[in-house]
């Protein structure tokens, strides 16, 4: 007994090192998604997160955290937030791609190329798999602080779900029922309205499987922070490789 304890530690012990080493090469490639305007205090802010791919100047978040930044920039500057030693330094950004069907949008900078992840592929990802994303939960209420969540697949589910009663099927939804569907992730881990664009990942390898789109929320949308429900949803990467 004692011997089958001690491997058991053993093994645990092993898998939390190998998930920290992940992480560690993770985080660099995680990056804030905001706006400058010097006219405003603070002039640097970001409201979600995205991820580096392909060659480093490619960078992918939530397509609702770009509309959001669009329509209430007020002639802000569209870009990333990049952490650094000692301070975040902020990289304008070109919007190169918005899909709004499935949430996705691309932006793209320029000069020096940041370490980019490796997209895997969706389609083997399984009910039960154990997966992690890392972001910035809360946005600045938190900070340029690199977060990570541990979950599992709960379920394989299409985006839009009929309301129970048709005093909830609202205009919204009504209409996000008349698109084709497509499923995504069902996720048990807590998320917050800055994590939307964090990249979900094997942390067997670090390959990015999907990208965290939202929460589900019980009651008014403030119930999001004080009291999250644990279900999180996220877009299949495989959508990326699609998108043109």
């Amino acid at each position: 007994m004692k011997l089958l304890f001690s491997l058991f530690i053993l093994l645990g012990g092993a898998h939390a090192g190998e998930l920290s080493q992940v992480i560690d090469d993770i985080k660099p490639s995680v990056v804030g998604i905001g706006s400058l305007q010097q006219t405003r205090g603070p002039a640097v802010s970001f409201i979600g997160t995205g991820f580096v791919i392909d060659d480093g100047l490619t960078v992918v978040t939530a397509a609702h955290v770009v509309n959001d930044l669009v329509n209430n920039g007020q002639g802000a500057t569209l870009g990333i937030l990049v952490r650094g030693a000692d301070n975040a330094q902020f990289r304008p950004a070109t919007l190169t791609l918005l899909d709004k069907t499935h949430d996705l949008a691309r932006l793209r900078i320029k000069g020096t190329a940041l370490p980019a992840l490796k997209l895997g592929d969706s389609s083997k990802v399984r009910e039960g798999k154990a997966l992690a994303f890392t972001g910035f939960p809360l946005g600045m209420v938190l900070g340029l602080q690199h977060v990570t969540h541990r979950c599992i697949v709960s379920a394989i589910t299409p985006l839009a779900t009929p309301a129970i009663t048709a005093r909830q099927l609202d205009a919204k939804t009504a209409r996000q029922l008349q698109k084709p569907g497509y499923a995504v992730f069902q996720l048990d881990g807590t998320a917050y309205p800055g994590s939307s664009g964090s990249p979900l990942f094997d942390p067997d390898n670090g390959e990015v499987v999907g990208v965290v789109n939202m929460v589900f929320v019980k009651g008014v949308k403030e119930s999001a922070i004080s009291a999250p429900s644990g279900i999180t949803y996220a877009i299949p990467a495989n959508y990326l490789k699609s998108s043109p």
